[in-house]
């Protein structure tokens, strides 16, 4: 297995893991929505995915977005998406793919990496407390929904 920086030419394999995630969070399948979102992601710079790839076939993927850190006055990074497919979990890939966003966030001098998931995702909060994250224990996030 290898950790790679995503590119549109991933684009075919990587909406279909994609997808799957989205459905994974109750969305309607839409593969080719999802190769469009990804594919203005990327072509616009406004996400960077890396890509776990096993025998040439992408078995995960993790995507981030920059945001700014006002107070720190540096950029800083949500890691919104982390998938794996369910026949390639506990291999490893997840763990690779957060080191990956690490070294992300090492190399562009970040303030940061955040990122949310689900209060009953033990399997998930596990790894993200085993790999260095910390649950905020000091503010609380508010959603305007539009």
């Amino acid at each position: 297995m290898q950790i790679i920086k995503a590119t549109t030419d991933h684009l075919p394999q990587l909406a279909i893991l994609f997808d799957a995630y989205r459905q994974h969070y109750e969305q309607a399948p839409d593969t080719e929505g999802a190769k469009a979102y990804l594919s203005e992601r990327l072509s616009r710079s406004e996400s960077v995915v890396y890509l776990a790839e096993d025998a040439g076939q992408i078995i995960g993927f993790t995507q981030l977005y920059p945001v700014f850190s006002s107070i720190g006055m540096k950029k800083a990074w949500i890691l919104n998406d982390l998938f794996v497919h369910p026949d390639h979990r506990r291999k490893g890939a997840a763990r690779a793919l957060i080191t990956a966003s690490r070294i992300l966030g090492e190399n562009t001098d970040a303030r940061y990496i955040m990122l949310q998931t689900q209060i009953t995702n033990g399997q998930a909060r596990a790894l993200y407390e085993d790999t260095g994250f910390k649950r905020d224990e000091e503010f609380y996030y508010y959603y305007l929904s539009i």
